[in-house]
């Protein structure tokens, strides 16, 4: 009987902590949107993680026109991104530190 019980605090468990998994991964998502802000990559640092991007106001951020430092969670989202690149980003902000979740650099049609 108390395996039972042993098991059944386990499974509940178990279960709590894929709930508060999935809300907070919800949470990011929705608080990221879907919306791309427009900027100009200044400096690259791939060994850090970091990107430094002069952008256009971030809506789902709350954030005017400004240039700053941001963590990549993943350093494969910099690969061939180089300063002067013109590029498009969904940042998030997590634990009071913000993140670039999603990057592509924006293609030069010659119009400009």
């Amino acid at each position: 009987m108390i395996l039972t019980s042993i098991n059944q605090i386990k499974r509940f468990l178990t279960i709590g902590f894929v709930s508060v998994v999935m809300i907070a991964n919800h949470h990011a998502v929705a608080q990221s949107g879907d919306s791309f802000t427009s900027g100009e990559v200044r400096k690259v640092d791939l060994p850090q993680s970091k990107i430094t991007i002069r952008h256009e106001e971030i809506k789902n951020l709350d954030m005017p026109p400004m240039t700053m430092i941001f963590t990549v969670k993943n350093n494969a989202l910099l690969k061939d991104i180089k300063a002067g690149d013109h590029v498009k980003f969904i940042a998030t902000s997590e634990g009071g530190k913000l993140f670039v979740i999603q990057l592509k650099k924006e293609i030069d049609d010659g119009s400009n």
